[in-house]
């Protein structure tokens, strides 16, 4: 057995929440290399990299693989996870066929909902394995809390995940991170009166909470200040590791390729080096998709240049519609519960049916 001694030096897992407005994106896109998955497409008055708004978990996913697979940037942010939860919820329900989450009965459907939430901090892992720092961005709630041993209640600050007491995510992406960072307006009041029974706000300084408080949930392995000004140089130290290591998977065909339109956002933003390698083709170039495709699966045609004949052998291969049906005829829960959410074995058919007929 080999036994390790001292510290490792390696890519870190962080969490940021608060309130809307108070600063999250703009402390995260101050980290090494960063590149966006905005989910809630707020970045758009920053001047960030960023790849386009997921339509889809599965969308979220690919995306995800391909920050890891690529090994440009230094940081991964996804802004926000509790907008990315929405995500994976309507992808659950819609593999089950269900309407909504509370159709399980019996909390199924939280169940669901963290295993498959618990899969994409594993995938967020292996990514922290290969180098590059993951931030999550959240909103914060506040809920009312009492404690079983102690008198009383009191409102606390947590991430705005899982609202049902039956979810589990909450809890699963707090003990994922290495770092959660609690970020809020630190007001100051004043007396108005002489015998000062009366006050009133005045002022604010945005602060950093790094270590847990009643009021709020807060975590940190490095010996950071239990608060602080909201300026990156108080924790830049934490993250100078260095450049990411090379993911073995590199050494493979990339399965997924960088959309156009991202490569387009990055050179227009200069924060990402120029000489990012050519993706290498497995398709003929893709025509313009109909727009009567629903967002979601277009997306993914789009990400992985698939035509929408393609889509159409392989639908008709497994003897759901005949082969010249449109796509935009589909059912959409068929569209949403099977494409979509299955999109690893369907895009693995197409790519069969390329090698087994090649093009020119």
């Amino acid at each position: 057995m080999q036994v390790i001694t001292g510290k490792v030096q390696k890519a870190k897992k962080v969490v940021i929440y608060g309130p809307e407005g108070v600063g999250k994106s703009s402390l995260a896109a101050q980290f090494p290399r960063p590149i966006f998955i905005d989910t809630e497409g707020s970045t758009t008055e920053m001047d960030v990299a960023r790849l386009p708004k997921p339509s889809s978990w599965e969308m979220l996913k690919q995306q995800v693989k391909w920050v890891w697979q690529g090994g440009q940037y230094g940081t991964l942010i996804i802004d926000t996870i509790d907008w990315a939860e929405m995500l994976c919820v309507e992808s659950v329900c819609s593999t089950h066929q269900k309407n909504g989450i509370e159709d399980f009965g019996y909390g199924k459907g939280y169940i669901f909902v963290s295993e498959e939430l618990g899969r994409m901090l594993n995938l967020l892992s292996d990514v922290v394995d290969a180098g590059i720092h993951v931030v999550l961005i959240a909103h914060a709630q506040i809920v009312k809390f009492e404690q079983p041993d102690e008198m009383g209640a009191y409102d606390r600050y947590q991430l705005k995940l899982g609202q049902k007491t039956a979810s589990r995510t909450a809890p699963l992406v707090k003990e994922w991170a290495d770092m959660v960072l609690f970020i809020n307006y630190k007001t100051f009041s004043i007396a108005t009166d002489k015998e000062g029974k009366k006050n009133k706000a005045q002022g604010g300084v945005r602060t950093v909470y790094a270590t847990h408080h009643p009021a709020w949930d807060a975590k940190n392995r490095h010996g950071l200040p239990d608060e602080f000004p909201l300026d990156y140089g108080h924790i830049a130290h934490i993250f100078n590791t260095p450049a990411p290591t090379t993911n073995p998977s590199q050494q493979q065909q990339a399965s997924v390729t960088p959309p156009q339109q991202s490569a387009q956002t990055v050179n227009q933003t200069g924060n990402i080096p120029n000489n990012i390698p050519a993706p290498v083709n497995t398709a003929p170039p893709t025509p313009s998709l109909n727009s009567n495709i629903p967002p979601a699966l277009r997306e993914l045609m789009t990400l992985h240049q698939v035509t929408e004949s393609e889509i159409q052998q392989a639908v008709f291969q497994r003897n759901y519609y005949p082969v010249d049906t449109p796509i935009a005829n589909y059912d959409p829960g068929f569209v949403e519960g099977v494409l979509v959410a299955a999109w690893s074995s369907v895009l693995g058919m197409i790519q069969n049916n390329r090698k087994a007929v090649p093009f020119n």
